[in-house]
């Protein structure tokens, strides 16, 4: 994937983005654009910001359809119905789990059940 048609502008952009932002994520994204522009490798790359050559791909793509730098996931929607969220919700406030298998096993076997 070749990225080198950044403009003087872009690039001078890019690095004062990079300068003045705290988030050490969007930092990433902007030195993947800004080396892969230079004509680095996504394996080296992702070996000098120690993260996963997919992840310098997936951040590249990014740039090049959306000019995306912010990782904003979105999240995912809830699996639960509102009537098991809360009864879930309810039993969390008085009860500490301190690993989230449990809570997944508490609610598959006493939350969902009342529903069926």
């Amino acid at each position: 994937m070749k990225i080198n048609s950044l403009t003087a502008s872009q690039k001078q952009d890019l690095e004062r983005l990079h300068r003045y932002e705290h988030d050490g994520r969007v930092r990433d994204r902007i030195k993947a654009v800004l080396l892969k522009n230079e004509g680095w490798n996504n394996k080296a790359l992702a070996q000098a910001l120690r993260i996963h050559e997919e992840t310098v791909r997936q951040h590249v793509t990014d740039w090049l359809s959306d000019e995306k730098l912010k990782p904003e996931n979105g999240g995912s929607y809830s699996k639960l119905s509102v009537h098991e969220s809360l009864l879930l919700e309810k039993h969390i406030e008085s009860t500490t789990y301190s690993r989230v298998i449990d809570i997944c096993a508490y609610n598959l076997a006493s939350v969902t059940p009342y529903l069926a």
